[in-house]
């Protein structure tokens, strides 16, 4: 197969060491750095009024950053009160309105809690919920591709499985593959060998595309009996990072890595070397 543009790499937010905390400094910073893609967080909330959302458009476009958006953390779509869900749906969808302003792609998004409940029960409900979501944004011709994310708690939803699942059977939505999560998730899943079998799974289920398009989150995480506890700097994780970038250099796949470690955009970089050094 030919070699394609690779993957890029870039940070969960904004630089830390950007002096001006804003989004549109970020992705400056995010250029400076020879980085390649910021994913723009909304984890509190989705606060980007329509005139920054332009200004943030046209600094990306004119440093040749790529954007995506990570939805608020309050989002549990198998919650006991419907109103609770109801927002929940919610805020999904502000984000992806937002971030089709700034012309990004792509929202991440936490599913949400089993709560003690079925996981098969709780997957008919995630579903039954995105599909209203994904219905919302289609009829207001919203393109962005909407991103479950694998999580790294034993007590969330979003295995692998029910990732690939969700994306398989509901149109509009794409993984996001926190390989790192899944390490801290199941104390496993840290070699070469298993993450080419976790790709593997990938294609086998959604096709070639999905590792053509392919949304990553990398980070060192600090993981008990029960998940994931925190995250730390790679240097400071027993996360092979250099198993999964040769597995992915392996498939040719493309797309996006993006570094959630505390201090993101040192990692970012220390991903993207090692990458390109294979």
């Amino acid at each position: 197969m030919a070699s394609k543009a690779g993957l890029l790499f870039g940070t969960a937010g904004i630089p830390t060491d950007t002096e001006i905390p804003t989004t549109e400094a970020g992705i400056e910073r995010v250029r400076q750095l020879g980085l390649d893609c910021m994913e723009v967080e909304f984890v509190q909330g989705v606060r980007m009024s329509p005139p920054v959302a332009q200004s943030t458009r046209e600094t990306a476009a004119a440093r040749g950053v790529r954007l995506s958006a990570h939805a608020p953390y309050f989002v549990n779509l198998n919650a006991r009160e419907p109103e609770k869900v109801a927002a929940s749906r919610e805020r999904i969808i502000q984000t992806a309105r937002v971030t089709a302003l700034f012309r990004g792609d792509t929202v991440v998004f936490h599913c949400g809690f089993y709560l003690n409940d079925e996981p098969s029960a709780v997957y008919a409900a995630v579903r039954s919920n995105l599909e209203q979501v994904v219905a919302t944004l289609r009829a207001e011709g919203n393109r962005v591709l909407i991103r479950p994310e694998v999580m790294g708690k034993v007590a969330a939803f979003g295995t692998i499985n029910e990732v690939l699942k969700l994306c398989s059977e509901v149109e509009g939505l794409a993984p996001a593959i926190d390989f790192a999560h899944w390490h801290a998730r199941t104390g496993t899943a840290n070699s070469y060998d298993e993450f080419t079998a976790i790709l593997k799974r990938i294609q086998r289920k959604l096709g070639r595309a999905a590792l053509d398009n392919m949304h990553i989150h990398i980070s060192g995480i600090d993981y008990g009996p029960k998940g994931e506890r925190k995250h730390v700097m790679l240097a400071d994780s027993d996360f092979d990072y250099i198993g999964l970038l040769g597995a992915l250099r392996d498939f040719d796949a493309q797309g996006r890595v993006v570094c959630e470690s505390p201090v993101m955009e040192n990692d970012a970089l220390l991903l993207q070397r090692t990458y390109r050094t294979l």
